[in-house]
């Protein structure tokens, strides 16, 4: 074989080694945890290792939910709440300092989110069985044992205690962005570039897919949820959606969410939708559900103080109104 031959040959190989070393593939998986639709997308460089990640990712989700479930009967929550009135809990130190944040989210938000509406008792009916509003006294009554000013934290000791019996702590609305917070960061630790943990329309995404291009994510049209109002590029960034487009009821002409306020027992009413952007899931999470609550006016105020987060915001009767920072390039609303 020629000299020249030979050498054109191993840079043909060299060539098509460089490139099939840099090759990226990507596998989906979609389950059930934490109550929920998980669905885990992970970009890694052959089917073997983004399948074992995804494996990974779920055994996180599933320590994750064994800890703070509220209606797992052993789980570390389940057993503060089972002591309500009775004795502090220790807890793991990340269960505690979860509890410490989202304690920390209810007084900014003075209530509008508090991490013990578990205790709620639930008499809005949102399968279509309602026909007249609970009574006020009723509506009074429900939110009794709800109240995070009784719940104490020890840091010394990695305990929780809830004053009052019957109290109940959950974190629904916080549980699945922290669960997807901490598989994103465990697989970037690990050397995955690229992926994206959707916990209930939680997400945290990181990396880019195969072809370079930032990952598109839909945000659903809450007036046509079969259709989407816009899809967005995201990089490294989270994204939630709080709404009420699917659980509603309606009295005399005023639409009441299925997101109920956990200092008045009443539906949050006014917004249908709060989408939000930022770094992380959990506070993301926490400041769409909040605002749900809130309302628009008092919504946009509490992001003012997020800097690194914005949001868009979908009124009952079809506005769209973003945060003073929304940031997101080329989104156009299509309804």
């Amino acid at each position: 074989m020629k000299p020249k031959l030979v050498y054109w040959l191993l840079l043909f190989f060299a060539i098509l080694s460089f490139f099939s070393g840099n090759a990226q593939v990507l596998r989906k998986r979609t389950t059930l945890l934490m109550g929920g639709r998980f669905d885990i997308s992970i970009v890694a460089k052959d089917s073997l290792e983004a399948e074992q990640n995804i494996n990974e990712v779920i055994a996180e989700i599933t320590r994750i939910e064994n800890l703070i479930s509220d209606w797992k009967p052993d789980s570390q929550v389940s057993q503060v709440n089972q002591n309500a009135g009775i004795k502090p809990i220790k807890v793991d130190r990340e269960v505690f300092e979860l509890a410490k944040r989202a304690i920390k989210l209810s007084e900014i938000t003075n209530g509008g989110f508090d991490v013990s509406f578990a205790a709620m008792d639930r008499i809005w009916k949102f399968d279509g069985s309602m026909t007249e509003m609970p009574s006020a006294e009723a509506i009074k009554k429900s939110v009794e044992k709800v109240g995070y000013k009784n719940i104490i934290l020890d840091s010394v000791q990695s305990t929780i205690f809830l004053k009052l019996q019957g109290m109940k702590i959950g974190f629904g609305a916080l549980g699945e962005g922290y669960a997807t917070d901490k598989c994103r960061a465990m697989m970037i630790a690990k050397g995955i570039k690229a992926g994206i943990i959707n916990g209930s329309g939680d997400m945290s995404t990181w990396g880019k897919q195969p072809n370079g291009k930032p990952w598109k994510i839909g945000i659903t049209n809450p007036f046509n949820p079969e259709k989407l109002l816009a899809v967005v590029p995201l990089e490294e960034q989270a994204v939630t959606t709080s709404g009420s487009y699917e659980k509603f009821v309606v009295f005399n002409g005023k639409r009441y969410s299925h997101i109920i306020n956990p200092a008045t027992g009443y539906p949050a009413t006014g917004l249908c939708s709060v989408t939000v952007f930022g770094p992380n899931a959990e506070t993301a999470n926490g400041l769409s559900t909040s605002s749900m609550v809130l309302g628009q006016k008092e919504g946009l105020l509490l992001i003012q103080k997020y800097p690194e987060y914005s949001c868009l915001m979908i009124t009952d009767k079809g506005k769209v109104i973003k945060s003073k920072n929304f940031n997101i390039k080329h989104f156009k609303a299509k309804f």
